[in-house]
């Protein structure tokens, strides 16, 4: 439970509930165009929510997913361990601090035990005050720099 919601893993079958926490992502992350544009086909999402290295939970209010989490397992080279890495959490914007984000997280860190993970680490950008205070509150923080790559 986080606040009053019903945080659940999605699995296979649970299409409807990833393509309204896609539609929740582009509204939160004001980029509709990015996140519900071009959705993949039911056959990509399914295999998706199948693979172990993909871990999506959402946050339910009934029907209505509040709140969506996308990270991914990541496998190590320099020792048999695995890290996970928040990609994108969103929680909508009339229920947040309410405990949604740290009810994600905490699910998360279940799965990251699970599978021994040995840490999860996100990202979060200047300016974003709320996540960064969710976070400092969750962990150490490190200064990075970010970089992209076009291939």
């Amino acid at each position: 439970m986080a606040g009053n919601a019903k945080v659940a893993r999605l699995a296979v079958g649970d299409l409807s509930y990833m393509r309204r926490a896609l539609a929740l992502f582009g509204e939160v992350f004001e980029d509709l165009p990015s996140y519900c544009a071009n959705q993949p086909d039911d056959g990509w999402l399914a295999d998706l929510l199948g693979d172990p290295n993909f871990v999506f939970h959402v946050a339910l209010d009934g029907e209505r997913v509040v709140g969506a989490m996308a990270s991914y397992v990541l496998r190590k080279f320099e020792q048999a361990r695995r890290e996970i890495y928040i990609y994108d959490l969103a929680v909508a914007e009339d229920r947040r601090r309410q405990g949604i984000a740290t009810g994600l997280i905490a699910a998360l860190k279940g799965v990251a035990r699970e599978i021994g993970a040995y840490v999860i680490y996100v990202q979060a950008d200047h300016g974003d005050d709320p996540a960064v205070a969710l976070y400092t509150k969750l962990g150490a923080r490190e200064d990075v720099m970010h970089f992209d790559i076009l291939p």
